[in-house]
């Protein structure tokens, strides 16, 4: 069936059971971000392949909504499919609870698989919907009843994370989990999040595209552990360490039936942005919510956490280094497409020392399909590369050291004027946010206008956030902080900057069209000066690759800045230049020169 089909056949499957409105997010039963292949139910349903978006389906309408990295990209892949693209936080486009008041009667019926929909979602709809009085049902899943070929559940074995990568031992971290639990006055935590079950027990999967993550549910009371995962995924130095910490293994879906046993007299910590609503529907006792403490403590790296992560971006610059050396001395002498190019970074990352996997989907775009903020290619969008414009890399290497995500933008051929400006603009911008001195207390929120002044100084914007929290070899996209001018209460990245913190700077230029510019860097949150002001902070740049001097207009930038670029390249020839070639060390030196 195609796209259309198979929305018609949906829409018999409504009508068969008396539903107005069905809901498909892009979430598994985790709230993951990114997910295996049995759970793109939103992606069958609707041909758009992003990362993020919900589709809602009525008896005569439907939608698609996402956010501004995927507008165009969403636009080209929902023609002939019925759906019409929702442009989340733009104009007057109306939330999904609003569409569906509008769209639903008095009395109506919404459904959803309710393992698939967070708590707090499901939480929503029952507030708004109930005013109309229209029904929820959250424990259909439609699509699984037309998905005829539908991928079954990861089987892929997991592995243990050795304390000399993790930095801290299982023991501990539940030490500190189970201290939380007690502030919050709660005898157990159910965590729901792959990435939190994962930190906490040291393990990790192969279950989650690109991401090491294992399909698994823990709950932590203060004497044990009830883990709920596939047991044949676990092999004897998982099995050793988890009877060291007390923890039964169960099957994976039984926390649904174990939940409702639950001592209705007890107390449950759980967050409402990372457990699903039907999970949360099945919980018999009083509970108490707020976020995993996990969360914070995952995000401010150990030490030894960070001198690992360190390791692993001096080996992803040498992968990044190669590639762009490969790519500008070869596009105009090879066909080199971008499917090709994505590959061949791959088996330069392959290439270093503990690589285990790239940390998400190649996003390698050439001219215009730059503009497209996180376009992917496939076969039916590959195109060749050629001279006179410019191709955006945003890749990442998972290692044993930790994950990296790093963005260049290359200039194959010469570029007119504008086009160096603008690229010189989105330089400036990634720098400016780099080289900031703050005070402990200070927001991502507080700081993204740095990044963005340079851009908003040429009446531009691009319609993302500026940066994320990047974990450690686990989701790539960490919470709970990043940069944005805004607050958006679902990304959950508006605490403050705390040490240790890991967080990407990725501005950028994006026009419909012609071409996308980005330039990514990931930097360390780091304790300066302490005085009679306060506690200073400050920002350890860890990426290391060369940013192409073929885009910069030195007439563009302050002296400061000049200096600041120079500075940054003699690093990256330091760091990254021994372990090249000897003829990828003198085109180094190149496009490492003082400008």
């Amino acid at each position: 069936m195609n796209v259309a089909e198979r929305i018609f056949a949906l829409r018999s499957l409504m009508k068969e059971k008396g539903i107005d409105a069905y809901v498909v997010p892009t979430a598994d039963f985790h709230q993951s971000e990114y997910v295996g292949e049995h759970f793109k139910a939103r992606k069958y349903i609707s041909g758009f392949s992003g990362s993020y978006g919900t589709v809602v389906v009525t008896k005569d309408d439907g939608g698609l909504w996402t956010d501004g990295r995927y507008f165009f990209q969403a636009e080209n892949e929902l023609k002939d499919s019925g759906l019409r693209l929702m442009k989340m936080f733009v104009g007057d486009t109306p939330s999904i609870t609003e569409y569906l008041c509008d769209r639903v009667p008095k009395g109506g019926t919404v459904a959803f698989d309710g393992r698939v929909l967070s708590m707090g979602e499901g939480q929503e709809y029952e507030e708004v919907l109930s005013k109309k009085k229209i029904r929820i049902h959250y424990s259909i899943d439609l699509v699984d009843d037309i998905w005829e070929d539908r991928p079954p559940l990861s089987d892929k074995p997991a592995f243990f994370l050795e304390e000399k990568y993790s930095g801290e031992s299982t023991a501990s971290k539940l030490m500190r989990v189970r201290k939380a639990m007690e502030e919050y006055g709660a005898d157990s935590h159910i965590i729901a999040s792959l990435d939190d079950v994962c930190w906490l027990l040291n393990v990790r999967g192969d279950d989650i595209d690109f991401f090491p993550l294992l399909l698994s549910y823990a709950i932590v009371k203060q004497d044990r552990v009830e883990l709920y995962v596939d047991a044949s995924k676990l092999d004897d130095r998982i099995l050793d360490e988890l009877n060291k910490n007390h923890v039964t293994v169960h099957p994976y879906n039984d926390i649904y039936e174990d939940v409702k046993k639950m001592d209705a007299s007890g107390t449950v910590l759980i967050d409402p942005m990372k457990m699903n609503y039907a999970l949360y529907k099945n919980i018999p006792c009083k509970i108490v919510e707020a976020a995993n403490p996990t969360i914070l403590m995952k995000a401010m790296k150990n030490e030894v956490e960070l001198e690992n992560i360190r390791k692993a971006h001096i080996k992803d610059g040498v992968a990044v280094t190669k590639f762009m050396h490969w790519i500008k001395t070869r596009y105009d002498k090879e066909t080199i497409t971008e499917l090709s190019s994505a590959a061949r970074l791959t088996e330069f990352r392959a290439a270093q020392e503990g690589y285990i996997r790239d940390s998400f989907e190649p996003l390698c775009a050439f001219a215009d399909h730059g503009a497209m903020m996180h376009y992917s290619p496939c076969e039916e969008t590959d195109v060749p590369l050629s001279s006179g414009a410019f191709f955006l890399n945003d890749t990442g290497g998972g290692y044993y050291e930790g994950s990296t995500d790093i963005t260049r933008t290359f200039v194959l051929g010469s570029v007119d004027a504008q086009m160096k400006r603008y690229f010189t603009a989105v330089v400036r911008a990634m720098m400016r946010l780099s080289r900031a001195r703050f005070l402990y207390g200070c927001y991502g929120y507080n700081l993204d206008v740095l990044a963005r002044g340079p851009i908003w100084d040429l009446d531009l914007d691009y319609q993302c956030g500026t940066g994320h929290g990047v974990g450690y070899l686990a989701n790539v996209h960490e919470p709970p902080t990043g940069f944005r001018w805004y607050v958006v209460p679902s990304k959950n990245e508006h605490h403050q900057l705390e040490e240790g913190m890991v967080i990407t700077d990725e501005p950028g230029i994006y026009e419909d069209g012609q071409f996308g510019i980005r330039i990514e860097n990931e930097f360390v949150v780091k304790k300066g000066v302490k005085n009679k002001y306060g506690q200073f902070m400050y920002f350890e740049t860890i990426t290391f690759a060369p940013i192409d001097l073929d885009g910069i207009d030195p007439e563009e930038m302050s002296r400061d800045e000049r200096e600041w670029l120079n500075h940054y390249h003699e690093q990256v020839y330091e760091k990254i230049g021994p372990r090249l070639t000897e003829e990828e060390r003198e085109w180094l030196k190149e496009y490492t020169r003082p400008i």
